[in-house]
């Protein structure tokens, strides 16, 4: 996996929307590892930023996805989509200009998500 210090720039947390910032510390709220938010503007027009985040097993993985969900919702936020829900193992919620991505580890490696999509810049948030 590509380490944070390898992206072509980094972010700081002023430079992405309030509600990437929020998806990102609301998967650290239920302990989320390896949460990073990554900018696509230039790069895909698919969405503007993906939040990136690893749980250690399917019901964490879960319980971050509904995590983020409810807390968004709360503020208005809410997905266009949701899929993955059921089995936990890789949950997509899209949000239109953002999606986010909460991977069990194995998904996580296998996909490697911040490899494909490695010359955007990156901002990694810690505990």
């Amino acid at each position: 996996m590509r380490k944070p210090s390898e992206a072509s720039s980094a972010l700081e947390a002023e430079d992405l929307p309030a509600e990437v910032v929020q998806a990102a510390e609301l998967a650290l709220d239920r302990k989320g590892e390896n949460v990073l938010a990554l900018d696509l503007r230039g790069i895909s027009t698919a969405t503007d930023y993906f939040v990136l985040a690893t749980g250690n097993s399917d019901t964490q993985v879960r319980a971050i996805a509904e995590h983020i969900m409810e807390e968004l919702g709360n503020s208005g936020v809410r997905p266009l989509h949701v899929e993955g829900l059921d089995r936990a193992r890789w949950v997509l919620m899209d949000f239109v200009d953002f999606v986010v991505h909460v991977l069990h580890p194995l998904a996580r490696e296998f996909y490697q998500l911040e490899l494909l999509w490695g010359d955007a810049p990156t901002r990694e948030f810690a505990p």
